[in-house]
């Protein structure tokens, strides 16, 4: 097994419906375990008339009946030959089914660690799993030597369905499974007669990591989305000062999205707004917002701000 390398990334990203088809960004596909020609199972939801959001169109890889064992195994592991092998065999031994995985290089080279998704046989496997590799390391068995520690946690992507979850919105429907084709999920095969008119339209397609599931979000009508690319001190309540003014202005925040440039002097902050409720209308906001960088405690300045498209 290869490392992954450097796996540093947005878990969102907003693009255009084609038609009925929602273009899945190949990285995104690839995280989260949804390959080129393979079944992707689906659930809508519809939300509440407040805020900016008609629907969610939750996508995965497994079927809903079997949300209930996934589960993610993270193991560190020596970074020594064989140690990847080991760990699989420790699994596999105890019946336990990898589904999705990725390694990435630890610190300094001198570990691995790997995050697994698996299908246990019952919820419950959970405690014995960790029971039984915790008696393996206490009697230095050889089959565990190049594993150092484990982490294992219910994946709990049920959380979605769960009614104390989902207040706001509503499950509509539960679909049979659907081909995924040039990258390409097709929502007019069992969604045509509730998503209409789609064509050109604005969607949120976020990664749930840890969750192993894509959630995509269907904006309604009135949205009037904008990104804003600022730079801004990279020092404590900078953040704060951007993010209170906007507020201040009734604009709605779909997205936000820093990253350090030079450490402790600047660093990028991304935003997707939506300014349907605003006291500011668009073509005002980088003027607006430039004389309130002027009360602000730093250099602040906008360098990008323009429709979503």
């Amino acid at each position: 097994m290869t490392p992954a390398k450097g796996i540093h990334m947005k878990n969102w990203e907003f693009g255009r419906i084609r038609g009925s088809e929602i273009v899945i960004d190949e990285k995104m596909s690839d995280m989260m375990g949804m390959v080129e020609g393979g079944f992707v199972y689906s659930t809508l939801f519809e939300y509440s008339d407040d805020g900016p959001k008609k629907y969610e169109l939750i996508l995965s890889m497994y079927p809903q009946e079997n949300y209930r064992t996934l589960t993610n195994i993270t193991m560190y592991l020596s970074d020594v030959p064989g140690a990847s092998a080991q760990a699989a065999r420790f699994l596999g031994d105890r019946g336990i089914n990898i589904l999705n995985s990725i390694s990435l290089d630890g610190i300094s080279d001198t570990i691995i660690i790997w995050k697994v998704l698996a299908d246990l046989s019952f919820a419950g496997e959970v405690e014995i799993l960790k029971e039984a590799f915790a008696d393996l390391k206490e009697n230095d068995d050889p089959s565990v030597s190049m594993i150092g520690h484990i982490e294992v946690r219910s994946a709990d992507i049920g959380r979605v369905f769960r009614t104390e979850a989902n207040i706001g919105k509503e499950e509509i429907r539960r679909a049979a499974p659907v081909t995924l084709t040039d990258g390409m999920y097709d929502f007019s095969i069992e969604y045509g007669d509730i998503l209409k008119d789609m064509d050109g339209k604005n969607v949120l397609i976020v990664a749930d990591i840890g969750s192993w599931i894509i959630s995509v979000t269907f904006f309604k009508d009135r949205t009037s989305l904008r990104k804003a690319v600022l730079e801004i001190p990279d020092c404590p309540g900078s953040i704060a000062q951007v993010l209170s003014w906007i507020a201040d202005k009734g604009i709605n925040l779909i997205s936000v999205f820093s990253k350090v440039k030079i450490c402790y002097q600047t660093m990028s902050l991304e935003l997707v707004e939506d300014f349907a409720g605003s006291s500011v209308p668009p073509e005002r906001f980088p003027e607006e917002i430039g004389k309130a960088f002027e009360g602000m405690n730093g250099v602040f300045a906008l360098t990008q701000f323009e429709e979503l498209r």
